[in-house]
């Protein structure tokens, strides 16, 4: 439990080192344009919005990492948990400045209940992308399985103030203010 503690507070303090985006040069001139409309978007346009963000950020700009991605992905969805660990490890070993590759292993490590991976390569996502909304969201779901309630909370509301249409996050709020997180006497 001593080295998740150490990892955790590593990785949460190196989050707002900005690295820089891993993204083809056209991905990431629409990203900042894309960020920046999502934050007063009506719920409709927030969708459209999302999935733009999600199409940009899955763009490698290698037609063979792009395939791995979208194999680990697919194995993910089907439940092939392990397959989907190859693949993005596969990715990550091939492209490892591109940050969906990370997300993805994060997304498959963390199906697979190995924290440790998971936060690691959550690290990584947010190192490459701080603006990586869904990681961060990631980030939040692990810091409260910690029971870090306080930095989960602030970690949600960093999802919340890039993407303020994030259900999820707003959900997880909720959760955290009915077990006594965030509220004042």
């Amino acid at each position: 439990m001593g080295i998740l503690r150490t990892l955790r507070h590593l990785i949460v303090a190196a989050l707002p080192v900005l690295v820089g985006y891993s993204l083809p040069l056209h991905a990431q001139s629409e990203v900042p344009s894309l960020l920046e409309s999502l934050r007063d978007a009506t719920p409709e346009e927030a969708r459209m919005l999302d999935r733009q963000l999600n199409a940009a950020w899955s763009r490698s700009g290698s037609a063979s990492m792009d395939l791995l991605l979208r194999r680990g992905q697919k194995a993910l969805e089907e439940g092939q948990t392990e397959a989907a660990i190859e693949h993005f490890t596969a990715l990550t070993d091939h492209a490892p400045e591109f940050a969906e590759g990370w997300h993805g292993l994060a997304r498959a490590y963390f199906a697979a209940d190995l924290y440790g991976p998971t936060l690691d390569a959550l690290g990584h996502v947010l190192a490459l992308n701080p603006d990586h909304y869904p990681a961060m969201f990631g980030l939040g779901v692990l810091l409260v399985e910690f029971e870090d309630y306080a930095r989960a909370e602030e970690t949600f509301m960093k999802v919340l103030n890039l993407n303020p249409h994030y259900e999820e996050a707003k959900e997880a709020l909720d959760r955290l203010k009915r077990v006594g997180v965030g509220r004042t006497l």
